[in-house]
């Protein structure tokens, strides 16, 4: 019996998890400062792709979702002049990072509803599999 179901589904919570954390990490990092433009933090995104899952020794595969990398957005951070700030530079200005929080905040929801789809194709495919085996009964 095959339960690559359980391994596309487990794929795409693993990789929804890793998004689910870099949009924390831009986020908790919205909001800091640094006095050059290469010190801003820079936000951060997963990529994913399709891959076909083959089991050793199997012939046939599966699909899953793994994730290729992190990639940092290459966008200039926001300069605000902040003369007082001890992080300033020679002009008055500090760097901020280049997250949008809203757009974050969206891709949080995502993000997490595409895990609880996940976690709904598990718990359904769990429940199948009990219903076939109490035919039996």
């Amino acid at each position: 019996m095959s339960f690559r179901i359980f391994d596309i589904a487990g794929s795409g919570m693993a990789a929804q998890s890793v998004r689910l954390n870099t949009v924390a990490s831009n986020l908790a990092n919205a909001e800091s400062v640094s006095g050059t433009p290469e010190g801003a933090y820079k936000a951060r995104h997963p990529v994913f792709e399709a891959v076909r899952a083959g089991l050793a020794g199997k012939t046939d595969s599966g699909a899953a979702v793994r994730v290729r990398g992190v990639i940092e957005d290459q966008s200039a951070p926001e300069a605000r002049y902040q003369p007082g700030n001890p992080l300033a530079n020679e002009e008055g200005y500090v760097f901020a990072p280049n997250v949008n929080v809203v757009e974050e905040m969206v891709d949080m929801i995502s993000a997490s509803r595409a895990y609880q789809n996940n976690v709904e194709v598990m718990n359904t495919s769990k429940e199948l599999l009990l219903a076939t085996l109490r035919l039996g009964q």
